[in-house]
C-alpha cells in the first residue's frame, strides 16, 4: 500500500492545475492607438499575458474631414491581421472587439468595422459615448473598489465622464476633448487648446455644480502625465495604478507642459508616441482641475477594457476583493503549504483581538493580504528571498491597492524575511505609508516571524496557539506536543513584538 502524501506534498501537486480557464482578450480600437490585451483568464483579478499597442492615430483629421484617413486605416488593418494570429496561438477563449470615438464619429466607420470583421473573424462593437463612459467607470470600480467621485477617460477623440457613488456609476457623457482633436482644433497650439478645453468643460453637465471631491483619470496620455509627475518629483514608485497627487501640484505641471517649460531630458523619459500630444492632455487636465476644484486626483491604469470584462462577471464575482483574489493566487502558486495562509490570518486576528490593537476594515484587508503573501519567497536563496519577495509585492500588477498599501505590504514582507533592521526596496517606499502605517507593518511583520518560528510553515499548529491577556500582559501559549522551536529565537522575536506594541509579552508551553 503506497504511503499517504503529506498535505504539503498534495498542495504542490494542486498548484500546477490552479489556473485552468482559457485566456480572454480585448481588442480596443481608439482614436490614438489600437491595443490588444490578452488576460490569463476572466476573473476579478485580471492578469495580462500579452499587451501590445500600435499607434495608428485613427482620429487624426476625423473632426475636419469626417473620415478615417486611408493610410491610418491600413496601419490598423495590418495590426489586426497580426493580432488575430496572436489570439489564435494563445488559445484565446473569447476575443472582445470594441471601438470608440474615431470609429463612431467617422462616416466610413461602418466600412472600417466590416474590414476588421473579415480580418479578425468576428464582428466588433462600436461603443456610444455613454457606453464608453460607463465601461470606463466600471474599470475604475474594478481596480479601486472604494472609489467615489468623478471619472474621466481621455482618449484621442473624446473625453468620457461618469460619476461613481456607492460602487455604481451614474449616466455619463462624452465631450469632444480628445488629445488629437484638441491638437487639430487648436492648430497645434497648446495654450489655445487650454482655452478650448475650458470652454467645453464649462458646458459639461458633469461639472454643473462644481463637483469637488475626487477625480480618477484614465487614458494613455494622462498615464504619461502621471509618469512625468513621478519622474519630476523623484517619486519612489513608478507605477500609475493607484497613484495620487495633490491637484495644485498636477496643475503646476500641466501649465509647465502647456508653456513648453519641461526639459528635454525629462520629456525623454516619456514614450515617443505620447510626447507630441502630452501638452494637449495637460490642457484637458488643467481645465478639469480648474473647473472641478477637486481635493484629490488619482490615476487608474484600468479603464474601458477592464470595465468591459468586469461587466461580464456575475454579481458574486464582482463583489470579490481584487487584492485578496490576486494574493490568494500568489499563495496557491508559490507557497509551500497554501492552506497555512488562512491559519496565519486567524492567528494574527486573534493576536489583534487579544491585544486590542486598532484595526480598520482597510487594515484588515491588508493584514489578510500580507498573510497570503508571507511565504511566496521560500524557493529563493536565503540571502535574497526577502528582497525578491518585496520586489514581487511592491512592483506586481495587483489591483485593489493604492501605493500606501503597496508600501505597507512591502515592509511587512521585508520584516518577515529580513528582520526589523532590513535594508531593502521597502525602505525607499516607507515615505508612502506614513509613520502610523509603517508601525503597523512592522508589528505585523514581527508577528509573522513568531508564527513561522512556531509552525515551521507546517499547517495545523497555529490553530492550537492561544493568547491570554492579564494584568501582567499578554501570554502566548504554545502546544507542547506540536511546537518545537529554538527558545532563544522565540524569546527574541516575542521581544520585538513587545517593543513594537508597547506590551509585556511572555510565553509558556502547555
Amino acid at each position: 500500500m503506497p504511503a499517504r502524501r503529506s498535505s504539503v506534498a498534495e498542495s504542490h501537486l494542486e498548484q500546477a492545475s490552479s489556473v485552468s480557464a482559457r485566456p480572454v482578450a480585448v481588442l480596443d480600437i481608439g482614436s490614438n492607438s489600437v491595443r490588444l490585451v490578452v488576460y490569463e483568464k476572466l476573473s476579478r483579478a485580471l492578469t495580462p499575458l500579452y499587451n501590445e499597442k500600435v499607434s495608428c492615430t485613427l482620429g487624426r483629421g476625423v473632426a475636419e474631414t469626417g473620415r478615417i484617413a486611408d493610410k491610418n486605416a491600413e496601419m490598423a488593418y495590418a495590426a489586426f491581421s497580426r493580432f488575430a494570429k496572436v489570439a489564435e496561438n494563445l488559445n484565446v477563449d473569447d476575443l472582445h472587439v470594441i471601438a470608440t470615438s474615431a470609429v463612431r464619429d467617422a462616416s466610413n466607420g461602418g466600412e472600417f468595422m466590416t474590414t476588421l470583421a473579415a480580418l479578425m473573424g468576428r464582428r466588433g462593437r462600436v461603443l456610444s459615448g455613454e457606453e464608453e463612459a460607463h465601461f470606463a467607470a466600471l474599470g475604475v470600480i474594478s481596480g479601486m473598489p472604494g472609489f467615489a467621485g468623478l471619472v474621466g477617460d481621455l482618449g484621442g477623440g473624446s473625453l468620457e465622464l461618469a460619476r461613481i457613488d456607492g460602487g455604481h456609476d451614474a449616466v455619463g457623457e462624452t465631450l469632444g476633448l480628445g488629445v488629437i482633436r484638441l491638437q487639430d482644433d487648436s492648430g497645434g497650439k497648446p495654450a489655445k487648446a487650454l482655452d478650448i478645453a475650458r470652454e467645453r468643460i464649462a458646458a459639461a453637465a458633469s461639472f454643473a455644480n462644481r463637483p469637488k471631491g475626487k477625480f480618477a483619470a484614465i487614458g494613455g496620455t494622462w498615464r504619461s502625465l502621471a509618469k512625468l509627475a513621478q519622474f519630476k518629483s523623484d517619486y519612489p514608485l513608478h507605477m500609475v495604478q493607484g497613484y495620487r497627487i495633490e491637484p495644485e501640484n498636477l496643475l503646476d505641471l500641466c501649465h509647465e507642459l502647456i508653456n513648453g517649460k519641461i526639459s528635454d531630458d525629462l520629456m525623454g523619459m516619456i514614450g515617443s508616441s505620447r510626447r507630441g500630444i502630452l501638452a494637449y492632455g495637460a490642457a484637458a487636465m488643467a481645465a478639469v482641475i480648474e473647473t472641478g476644484q477637486f481635493d484629490e486626483v488619482s490615476f487608474s491604469a484600468l479603464g474601458v477594457r477592464e470595465g468591459y470584462l468586469f461587466n461580464l462577471l456575475d454579481d458574486e464575482q464582482k463583489a470579490l476583493n481584487p487584492l485578496i483574489e490576486a494574493v490568494q493566487l500568489f499563495n496557491q502558486i508559490r507557497a509551500r503549504a497554501p492552506q497555512l495562509a488562512e491559519e496565519l490570518c486567524d492567528f494574527t486576528s486573534r493576536f489583534i483581538s487579544a491585544t486590542q490593537l486598532p484595526e480598520s476594515d482597510e487594515d484588515r484587508v491588508l493584514r489578510r493580504a500580507a498573510c497570503f503573501l508571507s511565504d511566496i519567497g521560500w524557493r529563493g536563496h536565503p540571502d535574497y528571498r526577502g528582497e525578491q519577495s518585496v520586489d514581487l509585492v511592491a512592483f506586481s500588477a495587483m489591483t485593489g491597492i493604492d501605493h500606501a498599501g503597496r508600501a505597507f505590504l512591502a515592509d511587512v514582507l521585508a520584516v518577515r524575511y529580513m528582520g526589523l533592521k532590513h535594508e531593502s526596496q521597502a525602505t525607499k517606499l516607507a515615505r508612502l505609508v506614513g509613520e502610523d502605517g509603517l508601525k503597523r507593518a512592522r508589528q505585523l511583520g514581527a508577528m509573522l516571524r513568531v508564527a513561522f518560528c512556531a509552525s515551521a510553515a507546517i499547517p495545523g499548529i497555529l490553530p492550537s496557539v492561544q493568547f491570554e491577556i492579564s494584568d501582567e500582559g499578554l501570554s502566548v501559549l504554545f502546544p507542547n506536543d506540536k511546537c518545537v522551536f529554538d527558545a532563544t529565537k522565540m524569546e527574541t522575536r516575542l521581544k520585538h513584538v513587545a517593543n513594537l506594541t508597547d506590551l509585556s509579552i511572555n510565553y509558556r508551553m502547555i
